[in-house]
């Protein structure tokens, strides 16, 4: 799985469709004993900032490849430590999008590479040329089949609406905004939808 909730290709084609991827600086909130933890700042930073953040990756990878990035950022904001020290929140942010975005593209490579070795290995070609054989081993479709399957149980905990949200955006490929004019509320609310979703999925069922 690459990145947050991106299920093996390769494993899930075929035989196993899918029936469901700050700077803490001492300083105390207003009658509170404790500093404001570092999460809570990035998100505070992230949320002011995300739709200059979809602006600016959308740019460099397209609009759906952008949601997700965008997404994966507040997931690792969310799970920062609380003693993390982030001095520059917004620079941050950006770095961290663009880390994020150069490991896909890394992995993506990579599993070209890999794929294409498949391939070369295990692809059968009848005498007429027609493709005969590109099985997927059977452990990977155990693995990609239990996957599905946790995701489905945790899903399952969350409201219809959150659960609706995400399966249109992560399994069916609708940007956002086609799953906010299918589901008729607003955009804003769908983004909303799937980080609820994306934290649930990571507290539940890891990263």
């Amino acid at each position: 799985m690459q990145a947050v909730w991106r299920l093996d290709d390769r494993a899930l084609s075929g035989r196993c469709a899918v029936d469901t991827r700050r700077h803490i600086d001492g300083s105390r909130t207003k009658g509170s004993a404790h500093p404001m933890s570092q999460s809570s700042r990035l998100l505070d930073a992230f949320m002011a900032r995300r739709e200059a953040l979809q602006r600016y990756f959308t740019v460099r990878v397209g609009e759906a490849e952008a949601q997700d990035l965008v997404q994966e950022i507040y997931l690792r904001c969310a799970s920062l430590p609380v003693d993390a020290d982030v001095r520059q929140p917004a620079g941050y942010l950006y770095r961290l999008g663009n880390n994020i975005m150069l490991d896909r593209m890394r992995q993506d490579r990579a599993r070209g590479a890999r794929d294409h070795a498949w391939r070369d290995t295990h692809h059968v070609v009848a005498g007429n040329g027609e493709d005969v054989s590109d099985a997927v081993p059977q452990d990977d479709v155990l693995i990609a089949r239990d996957q599905v399957r946790r995701i489905a149980v945790a899903l399952s905990e969350l409201p219809d609406a959150v659960q609706t949200s995400f399966r249109l955006h992560k399994l069916d490929g609708l940007p956002h905004a086609q799953v906010a004019e299918r589901m008729g509320v607003s955009r804003s609310l769908i983004e909303k939808h799937m980080m609820r979703a994306l934290r649930h999925l990571s507290a539940r069922i890891g990263r």
